[in-house]
């Protein structure tokens, strides 16, 4: 507990908050990776602290507070709901606490459909932002690259690499689904234009606020996965283990704010390779992340049909002109 409060008050310190005004401190729940710590100071005022872990991790899970800076600037720029960053001081980021907690199961039917096209709105907002290349702004990968397939080919041999250097479970070979990876690798270049994506909008990343009776989306958070990309490939965690085809709602919010949603043959393609790097990455890092054996069983039944399906997706696209 001493270091916590040791380590909020030099990241307040380094925001120009006095360290003496840190009153309270607690963890919050809900984040995988980082330490996430939630700071108040003596005018009540809430901020949220996060440190960057220290133990192993995948490839491209290098300085990650570097990429979530980023997108919170980008959705700022966009006048999408996030935190705003105070200050990135070594290994930690200190940012403002958006209201509302966690989208949870509470929510009525017109609640929810009134909610997934407000965040359509919001995601296709955020997408206008555009960055000075493609891939992690972190570097983790190396810098930033001048085309989408450079980029996005990197990060995926990245996350083979990964599994087969943890000897993680995957439902068929790594070198199989290189293989069928590789057959979609010409959509890419169909994207020119770098845009933000957070890449991690899961319902655990969505704070719902029903301060005013009515729920609205409070704060899209934990924005530590964005690259600079293509806009489609938002679209999976957004339909976590699920098809954002079928999301009419998001889709119509998406659409009304300009987004661009049209799945013909090279959107199919991408969108389904897209799946498949989630899919590899939600399974690789069960290693180093060490989870227990209720956790590994649920990705072997949940996550690798849907890595198998993904790749089936694009076999069968690739063979249809």
């Amino acid at each position: 507990m001493t270091d916590s409060w040791e380590r909020a008050r030099q990241a307040l310190g380094a925001a120009g908050i006095p360290p003496g005004d840190l009153a309270h401190l607690r963890p919050l729940g809900g984040g995988t990776y980082n330490l996430v710590e939630e700071l108040t100071v003596t005018d009540g005022t809430r901020h949220v602290l996060k440190t960057a872990p220290t133990a192993p991790g995948l490839s491209h899970e290098r300085r990650l507070l570097v990429s979530e800076a980023d997108f919170y600037g980008a959705a700022a720029k966009a006048g999408v709901a996030a935190p705003r960053v105070l200050v990135l001081h070594g290994d930690t980021l200190l940012m403002t606490r958006c209201p509302g907690e966690p989208w949870d199961d509470a929510l009525t039917g017109p609640e929810v459909t009134d909610l997934r096209a407000e965040l359509g709105r919001q995601v296709a907002r955020l997408h206008e932002i555009t960055g000075p290349g493609f891939g992690y702004p972190s570097g983790a990968l190396g810098p930033l690259a001048p085309d989408w397939r450079t980029a996005f080919t990197t990060l995926y041999a990245a996350v083979l690499d990964d599994a087969r250097r943890y000897d993680a479970w995957l439902p068929v070979p790594a070198d199989d689904i290189a293989r069928t990876a590789r057959s979609a690798y010409a959509a890419l270049d169909d994207v020119t234009v770098p845009s933000a994506v957070h890449f991690d909008l899961w319902r655990g990343n969505i704070l719902v606020d029903r301060a005013n009776g009515t729920p609205r989306i409070g704060g899209l958070i934990d924005g530590e996965r964005m690259f600079w990309g293509d806009p489609l490939a938002d679209f999976v965690s957004l339909a976590l283990l699920g098809d954002i085809r079928k999301d009419e709602a998001f889709l119509a919010g998406y659409r009304e704010a300009g987004g661009r949603a049209e799945f013909d043959r090279s959107a199919r393609l991408r969108y389904a390779l897209y799946r498949s790097y989630l899919h590899l990455i939600m399974l690789a890092e069960a290693v180093p992340r060490g989870f227990g054996e209720e956790e590994n069983r649920w990705r072997r039944e949940k996550v690798g049909p849907e890595l198998i399906a993904a790749l089936g997706e694009i076999d069968e696209t690739a063979s249809t002109t």
